[in-house]
């Protein structure tokens, strides 16, 4: 079911949102997705004009979000990808590879779908194919023999290294597709390869907590944020001497981020080849950090204004948008040195949980528009059509 909005009133803004009066956006919700009557919206991607939403009851639906009228259609028929008999609790995470489908889940595993542009109806053709559960059972079962690949999970409990052994958290993948990275509450990072899904290393103990989020910057560092209130940055070795030893890791650990006073919850990156990083805690504030010309890592900016978690963190051209158990939205700008907040989204009735977003072509020279994409505790996604004087 879909339904459409009038344009909301302009919220109020505090002095501590040091809003930009003469860049302030208009902004509306133009749409609301129930899509997930009975489940809570827990995942969200943006691919091109196809719009993915993965719900804590294991599904996940494919909307056309090229156009609203498009969009509606889709919504009375929309695809369901998974159901109750693929299992595997809530959708974490989800991200796109060329045809394939990569969802994270709360059962531990990360499932591959292969995606069929055409469809022959007539024969039973599916557009969403289940090929791939990662680990996968040769993977599972050559690791399984060998002592040596068990690493202890909690106290008197093993498991091979190439399983995660909690819900995972968060996907990515690498610049060239070659590499999917994932992050789970076991407090591990795995590095998985995406042509035959072997798992390729595994980082036990990453972290001291529960990882939350996983982001990867242009120049290949892995940034995992962390319930331990730390952030920590990953980079592949070069030493060809490394890679030719097996018993070292292609990747290891270069710095460790701790100025957050509370656990991290998202991450995302911006800025030209990702030189900023954004960074979202349990106590509201959103950290800005930027990799300087030599690689060190700095804290340049606090942005504040969530009175509470933020859960969820999206950049989409110069836009920040941080979505929060506050139940609201808030866009901020993150170009040069300018981190005003822009606006406020007010609607959801349950707290923020994913967001995604795309610039959209609005005819008009002087302004920019965009669209953003809201997932919440609610059940709803909500559609914000935001226009930004330029």
């Amino acid at each position: 079911m879909i339904r459409f909005q009038e344009s909301e009133e302009e919220p109020d803004f505090s002095q501590e949102d040091h809003l930009t009066s003469s860049c302030q956006p208009l902004h509306q919700c133009i749409a609301t997705l129930v899509c997930h009557t009975a489940s809570y919206i827990s995942s969200l991607t943006l691919a091109g004009k196809r719009l993915y939403t993965g719900s804590n009851d294991g599904v996940v639906r494919l909307w056309n979000a090229n156009t609203l009228e498009t969009l509606a259609e889709a919504s009375s028929n929309g695809d369901v990808i998974t159901g109750e008999r693929g299992g595997g609790g809530a959708v974490k995470s989800l991200v796109i590879l060329a045809d394939k489908l990569f969802t994270a889940h709360q059962d531990h595993k990360i499932r591959v779908w292969k995606i069929n542009d055409v469809v022959e109806e007539d024969v039973g053709g599916k557009r969403y194919m289940h090929v791939a559960t990662m680990p996968t059972i040769s993977d599972r079962f050559a690791k399984c023999l060998m002592p040596k690949d068990q690493v202890e999970i909690r106290r008197h409990k093993k498991a091979s290294w190439v399983h995660h052994v909690d819900a995972v958290s968060g996907l990515a993948l690498s610049r060239d597709g070659t590499l999917l990275y994932s992050v789970s509450w076991d407090r591990t990072l795995k590095i998985w390869r995406t042509s035959d899904f072997k798992c390729l290393e595994s980082f036990t103990n990453a972290h001291d907590d529960a990882i939350n989020a996983v982001a990867l910057s242009e120049n290949g560092d892995i940034y995992t944020g962390s319930s331990d209130q730390r952030i920590k940055v990953w980079r592949k070795n070069i030493n060809e001497e490394n890679e030719k030893k097996k018993k070292k890791k292609k990747h290891s650990l270069v710095a460790i981020l701790s100025e957050h006073n509370s656990g991290i919850n998202a991450l995302a990156l911006s800025g030209n080849n990702g030189t900023l990083l954004h960074s979202g805690g349990s106590d509201g504030s959103i950290l800005v950090w930027e990799r300087e010309e030599g690689g060190d890592i700095v804290l340049v900016g606090m942005l504040r204004g969530h009175t509470e978690s933020v859960l969820c963190l999206a950049v989409v051209s110069d836009i920040l948008c941080s979505g929060s158990a506050d139940k609201t939205v808030r866009l901020w700008k993150c170009s040069g040195t300018d981190y005003s907040c822009l606006a406020m989204l007010e609607g959801h009735i349950g707290p923020v949980k994913c967001l995604t977003g795309a610039i959209r072509h609005s005819g008009k020279p002087s302004e920019a528009s965009y669209h953003i994409y809201s997932g919440g505790l609610d059940s709803q996604v909500k559609v914000w059509q935001i226009l930004v004087p330029t």
